[in-house]
C-alpha cells in the first residue's frame, strides 16, 4: 500500500507540476481569499463508519487527521468560535437510509449500523457544538447550515473531516457559493485514496479554496483569543 500510494504521487506530482505552469502562464486560478474576521470550524463526517476501519467503508488513513482536527477543537474552543459537526442520519425502520457502506453486502466488515453514524469520540461534539444530519455530500444542501452560519455572523469556515474527494470538496464548493471563504485545512482532512487526497487538495486550492496548514490555522485562531472583545 505504502509503495503504491508513493508511486501514485510521484506521477501526481509530475502532473500538478504541469497543470500550475499552464495556470501561471494564462494568469488564472491562482488567487487565495485568506482567513476573515469570524471563523467557525466544520468537521465532516468524522463518525465511526468513515473512522474505523472494521466497516468497509473506513479508513486508517483518517488517524491522522482526526486526531489532527482534536487538537485545532481545542483551541477553536479556547477562542469561542462554533464547531459544527455533519454525519449521515441513521433510519433503518423508514428505509430512508442516505449513506450506506459496502459492509452491507462485504463479508468480514462490520454491518452498517447505528454506531456507524456517531461521531468518533475522538473528536466528540461538545454540549454547546452544532451536530447536523445530511443526506448529501454537500453540509450545505438540504441543511439549514447556511442560515445557522449568517445568523452568527460567520465569514470563514475552517473545513476539516473526510473524504477530500468527495463531502470535503462538495462542503468547500458550496461555501464559496454561499460567499464565505472556504479554508481546507491539510492535515484535518483525508481520504481512502492517497491520489484522490492529493489531487483534490490541489484543484481544488485552485478553483475554489483555500488549503492551508495546521500551523497557520492554530496561529490564527489563537490571535483571536489574543485580540480584546469589541462587543
Amino acid at each position: 500500500m505504502e509503495n503504491d500510494d508513493a508511486a501514485a504521487e510521484g506521477l501526481l506530482n509530475d502532473a500538478m507540476q504541469s497543470v500550475s505552469q499552464y495556470y501561471e502562464q494564462r494568469g488564472i486560478f491562482q488567487g487565495r481569499f485568506e482567513f476573515g474576521e469570524r471563523p467557525a470550524v466544520m468537521v465532516v463526517d468524522f463518525a465511526y463508519g468513515w473512522t474505523d476501519d472494521a466497516y468497509a467503508g473506513g479508513s486508517r488513513r483518517l488517524d491522522g487527521p482526526v486526531e489532527a482536527t482534536a487538537r485545532l477543537l481545542d483551541t477553536a474552543r479556547t477562542a469561542g468560535v462554533p464547531v459544527i459537526y455533519t454525519s449521515s442520519p441513521w433510519r433503518p425502520d423508514s428505509g430512508d437510509q442516505a449513506f450506506k457502506s459496502a459492509a452491507d453486502v462485504s463479508a468480514g466488515y462490520r454491518g452498517w449500523d447505528q454506531r456507524a453514524c456517531e461521531i468518533d469520540d475522538r473528536v466528540a461534539p461538545a454540549p454547546q457544538d452544532l451536530v447536523i444530519e445530511k443526506e448529501n455530500a454537500s453540509a450545505f444542501f438540504g441543511t439549514h447550515l447556511s442560515a445557522y452560519l449568517i445568523s452568527h455572523r460567520i465569514d470563514t469556515l475552517v473545513i476539516t473531516g473526510c473524504s477530500t474527494s468527495a463531502c470535503i470538496r462538495a462542503t468547500a464548493t458550496d461555501a464559496k457559493s454561499y460567499r464565505f471563504v472556504p479554508m481546507i485545512v491539510r492535515e484535518c482532512v483525508g481520504d481512502r485514496s492517497a491520489a484522490a487526497h492529493v489531487w483534490t487538495l490541489f484543484d481544488i486550492q485552485a478553483r475554489f479554496a483555500d488549503v492551508t496548514s495546521f500551523d497557520k490555522t492554530i496561529a490564527y485562531l489563537e490571535g483571536l483569543v489574543a485580540q480584546p472583545s469589541t462587543g
